[in-house]
This record gives structure tokens, C-alpha cells and sequence, in this order.
């Protein structure tokens, strides 16, 4: 075997172990929900958990977010998935949980940051 071919065998290799990481990463997304925003006005995705970060874009409630999991204070929406809405509405309610999401809707994904009195399990 050639240093080309076994340059070329482990590339393949590695693109296909990048694509079954890829999507294991996917399946770990929490979808939760624009809600109680008021009404005619919308939830504003931030680059940084900060209201005077930069706006991402925004969303009207109802909109179904992919969120990450992770969220300010060390709270994981993963961890407290299994307790009621109501429960996981109020852990998450004064903090900022990371959303995963396509502003320019040109397939570009990248994450955002919405405030937790605005999102809920869906």
C-alpha cells in the first residue's frame, strides 16, 4: 500500500467516524418553545447570554427551538427533562439557555442564547 493510498484510507476513515459523531451530537437536542412573550412582540436569540448582547434573530412564541441543554448556573435541560413543565419552567426562568438554531435560514447553523421566561418544554 502507498503513502497515498494510506493518507487517503485513513481520511475516509476519519470523515466517516466525523459523520456518526455528527449525528449522535444531534439526537442530544432538547425542543423547547417560544412562549409568553407579549403579544405582537418576540423572543430575541442573543450571541451571548446577555440582554445587551448582540441580536441573533427573534422568534414569535410558538416557535419550536432546538435547544443545546445547557443554560447559565450549570442547569442542563437534559438533566431536568424528566420533572414536570411546570418544574422545569421554573429552573430555567431567570436564566439563559443555549438555542441551536439558523437566523439567515441558509443552512449555516450556529447558537444562540434565549432567556428562560420565554421558552418552555414543548
Amino acid at each position: 500500500m502507498t503513502i497515498r493510498s494510506r493518507i487517503a484510507a485513513a481520511f475516509a476513515v476519519a470523515s466517516l467516524a466525523l459523520v456518526f459523531a455528527g449525528q449522535s451530537h444531534a439526537t442530544v437536542f432538547a425542543a423547547w418553545q417560544v412562549a409568553n412573550v407579549p403579544f405582537g412582540d418576540t423572543l430575541n436569540l442573543r450571541k451571548y447570554p446577555s440582554a445587551t448582547s448582540q441580536k441573533q434573530a427573534a422568534y414569535p412564541n410558538g416557535t419550536v427551538l432546538q435547544m443545546t441543554g445547557r443554560c447559565t448556573g450549570g442547569v442542563n435541560l437534559l438533566d431536568i427533562a424528566s420533572q414536570p413543565a411546570w418544574k422545569q419552567r421554573q429552573t430555567v426562568r431567570f436564566r439563559w439557555c443555549e438555542v441551536w438554531h439558523d437566523p439567515a435560514k441558509n443552512g449555516e447553523f450556529v447558537t444562540g442564547w434565549a432567556y428562560g421566561k420565554y421558552i418552555t418544554p414543548y
